[in-house]
């Protein structure tokens, strides 16, 4: 009877330690994925690109790798530390829009005539005047046309950003008719931009228009070169984080 007591109590002992080998299991996990992520945040482009260079010898004869391998390539200009966002090829929304924008710029033949850039988290693509519209006019020309199209295709997809839509001109006075200073002809030219992007299916409420006549220049205003670069039409992209 004494044997069979001693044995009872011995094997209940044995069951309530059972739980230490479940938490050995957890502290290890936990080991290997801190381990890991400090190994990613150490991560080098330079070994990642002699791996990538060991890859291409091994299968350099299948045809079928010749686009991943592409893929896989690092340009010299890049820096030397990669961040876990491009490991895993999530980008953010922002960088998405600026980079189909990027794509569609180098690709158009108004490719001189268009540029971006990121200011203060808001991405501004400038178009000059004289790709849009004629002198003293404010009818979208054909090429203002072909360049907002594709524009506004990349738009669609980017719901959550406002729009505010700039007009610019030089400093040289005008006085018309339909014109009676700069400020009416940049004022007129940035509407003209904003209907033709509702006429298009973009939602009004995305959209703001402002003229700024010439008191806001690119660079002073002492050559017809440099008035010819103020002339120009901004495309003001905000997020607006309450859009539903």
């Amino acid at each position: 009877m004494r044997d069979n007591t001693y044995n009872n109590t011995f094997i209940t002992y044995d069951d309530d330690a059972t739980w230490l080998v479940t938490y050995a299991d957890l502290m290890t996990i936990l080991l290997v994925f801190f381990v890991l992520l400090y190994t990613l945040a150490l991560f080098e482009k330079e070994k990642y690109k002699a791996a990538v260079e060991t890859i291409k010898i091994q299968v350099e004869k299948s045809n079928a790798l010749i686009g991943l391998m592409e893929l896989m390539e690092i340009p010299e200009t890049a820096d030397t530390q990669i961040t876990i966002e491009e490991i895993t090829g999530l980008r953010s929304r922002e960088k998405s829009l600026v980079e189909n924008i990027n794509q569609f710029v180098r690709s158009s033949r108004q490719r001189q005539n268009i540029s971006t850039q990121i200011l203060d988290g808001k991405i501004i693509v400038t178009i000059k005047g004289k790709a849009l519209f004629n002198s003293g006019s404010a009818a979208l020309n054909t090429t203002a046309i072909s360049i907002f199209d594709e524009i506004i295709h990349i738009l669609y997809d980017y719901p959550e950003y406002n729009i505010n839509i700039k007009g610019h001109t030089d400093n040289i006075p005008i006085s018309t008719p339909i014109f009676p200073s700069n400020w009416e002809l940049s004022a007129v030219r940035a509407t003209t931009v904003l209907q033709y992007l509702v006429s298009k299916g973009i939602r009004p409420q995305r959209l703001t228009a402002t003229g700024y006549g010439d008191v806001m220049p690119l660079i002073p205003n002492t050559s017809e070169a440099n008035r010819a670069q103020n002339r120009r039409v901004e495309f003001v992209l905000e997020k607006n984080d309450t859009n539903d």
